[in-house]
């Protein structure tokens, strides 16, 4: 299925050719500032696995990865990245990183059940970010530190480009707010969770949602959250209110990544159990890897919000339907 809204009066203020321009002074920023408040060097990294290892990511545990067969390792199978979660510990650990510093990678990646709409793509192109913290670090005052330093980067993000493009005005609030997903039901609790992060960012223009993947009072989790690498209790997605869609466009998602203790709960409340016994969580439970707090962070869904475009295939190369195609045409939307 796709869907495609186009805002009344809308009209991208960048040509095709612009927007090329536009979107390299967008990440040539960002990830340079990122890098420098975090600490990061910049690394390869894989874009496929071997699917027997646990290395990928099962997002919400429903997404199928494309798979593919190697001709050359006798039909050996691999699987395309769904995000480089889990990948980034083992790098981290192998490359010779000590704590406070840590790395940052561009991700690929192809979600073929992924339904698309203005901000959804089969394609997801995200820096993917790791770092490697002590154990007395390992707590929630971090994780809010990280996604104010996040934040931080965000806003001098938009700064930037405010400077360089006269149609784009600041917007973003000078804090973020938190919140955890339990908080959220009790403020909204008569709205779905896609309602409560709309309401919630569109009344304080940015939003830090802690705590998603555990179960809330209605015995439902807020949102989907793979057990086996974020902590549930120490994980957060930061939301912003975009008034081109007047949505809630989340921006970046992270987290303290889980230990043992958190790996063998969440692998428990997930039904899976079994997957303790893959070489990546054998790794954990055995200390084998350092401790850690990551996350990724939309290329194309930050160069979309800065350059205040309507749909993300206006900043991004992927295929659309026929039908996504014919009312861009006839709204004069030039998707790449």
């Amino acid at each position: 299925m796709s869907d495609i809204v186009i805002p009344k009066n809308y009209k991208s203020q960048l040509n095709l050719y612009e927007t090329q321009v536009a979107i390299k002074t967008v990440k040539d920023f960002f990830q340079g500032l990122l890098a420098e408040r975090l600490h990061l060097l910049r690394v390869s990294a894989p874009l496929f696995v071997d699917p027997t290892s646990g290395l990928n990511d099962n997002l919400n545990g429903v997404e199928r990865p494309v798979n593919f067969h190697i001709a050359a390792q006798g039909d050996r199978e691999a699987e395309i990245v769904q995000s480089l979660a889990k990948w980034k510990r083992y790098a981290l650990q192998k490359y010779g990183f000590q704590p406070g510093e840590g790395l940052y990678t561009d991700m690929s990646a192809i979600r073929q059940d992924e339904e698309t709409d203005n901000i959804h793509s089969i394609y997801v192109d995200q820096w993917d970010w790791e770092k490697i913290i002590t154990k007395e670090e390992r707590n929630l005052e971090t994780l809010k530190e990280t996604v104010r330093t996040v934040y931080k980067v965000l806003r001098k993000t938009e700064k930037y480009m405010s400077i360089h493009y006269d149609y784009i005005e600041e917007i973003l609030p000078h804090d973020i707010f938190f919140v955890t997903t339990s908080e959220l039901a009790e403020m909204f609790p008569d709205y779905s969770p896609k309602e409560r992060e709309y309401y919630i960012a569109k009344a304080k223009g940015a939003v830090c949602i802690m705590q998603i993947g555990e179960t809330l009072e209605n015995g439902k989790p807020h949102d989907g959250r793979a057990p086996d690498y974020d902590d549930w209790a120490l994980n957060a997605d930061i939301v912003v209110y975009y008034p081109v869609l007047d949505i809630a466009l989340e921006l970046s998602s992270m987290g303290i990544r889980v230990d043992k203790k958190a790996l063998l709960d969440q692998l428990q409340k997930a039904g899976c159990p079994e997957r303790a016994e893959l070489p990546y969580h054998k790794a954990v439970i055995g200390g084998e890897l350092p401790l850690t707090i990551g996350g990724g962070i939309g290329q194309s869904r930050i160069c979309m919000f800065f350059l205040r475009k309507a749909h993300i295939g206006e900043v991004q190369c992927s295929l659309w339907s026929d039908e996504v195609m014919e009312i861009a045409k006839e709204n004069g939307l030039q998707l790449l």
